[in-house]
């Protein structure tokens, strides 16, 4: 079998879970998860994790593999992974990558590496933007790497968060990096399919349907039970979307139905400057249209 993989990829809401599932039927495949979030155990309902029914007895890998406590990095994440990939292939199936984590699709798929040892500067970073906002660091950012700046979004923490990391860590900045890695070839081959919607206004009422359901299924228990477990609401787990505003309101006397629309309008943010355009030959954009 050459080695080349199937990579989905697209917004939240946008049936990348069910498509990889099709093509894993079709390609006699497996699923490599590459959700940032979905590797976390008891985090199930806030990151729209397939169920056993939705993975039609398809095996699906780097799914709970850690526990929310844990801290990966998009490195730790793409030697785990790897491995799995590399499984599939020896037993002769195909892996089907699917995520909505861009830097962790990019990174497995090129064989990028960061040389970042872990002396702090994440945690650091975290408690800068804890305390001072993410507009203070976004700053820093638009200083040392105008590029990162202009292509991160203004809502994507997590992603400013790393670039810091990056430049901190290294003194390279994150888009140097990248750009030293597109001189390798890369690890695998890939075909990418990206789905999106042909109209924001149809993502837009995904995304509040889908965060409408997670309530229903019970997100803000999940979130309580994290809580009284004794995960901190600090840990890089809790501050994904959904985790962190549900965190407020549940401890508090916050109230869940503002926490839940602030949930709809921190994902909305988030997905807005996520336009995703099929960068090789041979790879495909599908959009999607309706809102139901």
């Amino acid at each position: 079998m050459n080695r080349t993989v199937v990579c989905v990829v697209g917004p939240t809401a946008s049936g990348k879970t069910k498509l990889g599932v099709a093509l894993a039927h079709l390609l006699q495949g497996e699923v490599v998860s590459a959700d940032s979030m979905q590797i976390y155990r008891r985090m199930d309902v806030g990151t729209a994790k397939p169920t056993a029914e939705e993975q039609e007895g398809i095996p699906h890998h780097m799914i709970d593999v850690a526990e929310p406590e844990e801290n990966w990095s998009a490195a730790r994440y793409v030697a785990a992974a790897n491995q799995c990939v590399e499984d599939i292939f020896q037993r002769g199936k195909r892996p089907i990558i699917v995520g909505g984590t861009g830097l962790y699709i990019d990174s497995l798929v090129s064989g990028r590496t960061f040389a970042v040892q872990c002396t702090g500067w994440r945690k650091r970073l975290q408690e800068q933007a804890a305390a001072e906002g993410i507009q203070v660091l976004r700053e820093e950012l638009r200083q040392v790497d105008p590029e990162a700046y202009e292509r991160i979004a203004a809502a994507d923490q997590k992603r400013i968060i790393r670039a810091l990391e990056v430049w901190h860590e290294t003194r390279k900045t994150i888009t140097q990096h990248n750009k030293e890695t597109q001189l390798r070839p890369p690890r695998y081959q890939a075909v990418t399919i990206g789905l999106n919607f042909a109209q924001k206004a149809d993502l837009w009422n995904r995304i509040n349907l889908r965060v409408d359901e997670m309530m229903t299924l019970g997100l803000a228990e999940e979130v309580r039970q994290l809580l009284e477990s004794g995960v901190p609401r600090t840990c890089t787990a809790m501050q994904a979307i959904g985790y962190k505003e549900l965190a407020v309101a549940v401890t508090g006397s916050g109230d869940l139905q503002a926490a839940a629309e602030e949930v709809k309008l921190r994902t909305r943010q988030y997905q807005a400057a996520a336009d995703l355009v099929p960068a090789q030959p041979g790879d495909f954009m599908v959009f999607l249209g309706g809102s139901a």
